[in-house]
């Protein structure tokens, strides 16, 4: 199951790092020493099984993934709650800061949004359990570890979570082409807020965008009227840390 497999250097290190339950790990036998090294020691330190294979046997368990010679077995990802989000940010000290992904289908661009999500301080991603890209080998990858440091809760009704994120005083912005507002200097980032990053080829869908406290456009200044959703998010986590940077 690909799910359980983390491949390369930085997403097996961070997931050996963070505690995340490890059963196995698999190193090429001609990868390359200063990739490996550090890895093995603190597998061994571990306790955990480390076998060396043909290179081979990796492009097989991950295809398609830049794995360096190292792929790793862990306990299956363990979504977080909603709830728990929050409550990260009570523990922090911190207003809410959530990201919400209405139907995200690559996993290369939910790998991103984490990495920069961890990056902002961003409390978690949220992401529907149907339409959406789960968090697999290839998510791992993209966001280089910070997979292990930003919970991910998966739910059944994304619709639903925004009236649970309302009810708990959270400002729900969604990220429009169409929207009157721009998305800097906004002060709606400023408190708990949430934002909603729409599908990378129809956007949100119209129940969620009337969900939506505010909708926010990203002003275009070329030819090509949109930017990747990894890339659009990426602005707008940056914003709010901006925001709340200059709040103090």
């Amino acid at each position: 199951m690909e799910e359980d497999l983390i491949a390369g250097k930085h997403s097996v290190t961070e997931a050996l790092r963070s505690g995340r339950t490890i059963n196995k790990i698999w190193i090429a036998e001609n990868a390359q020493k200063h990739l490996t090294q550090p890895i093995i020691a603190e597998a061994r330190k571990a306790g955990i099984i480390i076998q060396n294979v043909d290179k081979r046997k990796l492009d097989q368990m991950v295809p398609g993934i830049q794995h360096q010679g190292v792929v790793a077995q862990a306990a299956p990802y363990d979504y977080a709650e909603v709830e728990d989000l929050l409550e990260a940010a009570r523990t922090k000290g911190e207003d809410p800061f959530l990201i919400l992904l209405d139907e995200i289908e690559d996993p290369h661009n939910l790998g991103s949004i984490l990495r920069t999500a961890d990056c902002t301080g961003a409390h978690g991603i949220v992401v529907p359990k149907r339409r959406s890209a789960a968090v697999t080998a290839t998510v791992s990858k993209t966001s280089a570890g910070a997979v292990e440091y930003v919970p991910v809760a998966r739910v059944n009704n994304l619709g639903q979570t925004i009236d649970q994120l309302k009810e708990a005083g959270v400002w729900v912005v969604g990220t429009d082409v169409r929207a009157e507002e721009a998305v800097f200097g906004n002060k709606v980032f400023t408190g708990p807020v949430a934002i909603v990053i729409g599908n990378e080829n129809k956007g949100m869908g119209r129940l969620i965008r009337e969900k939506c406290d505010v909708l926010v456009k990203l002003p275009m200044a070329g030819q090509i009227n949109s930017l990747n959703a990894s890339v659009a998010a990426g602005v707008v986590m940056y914003e709010v840390l901006r925001g709340r940077q200059a709040q103090g």
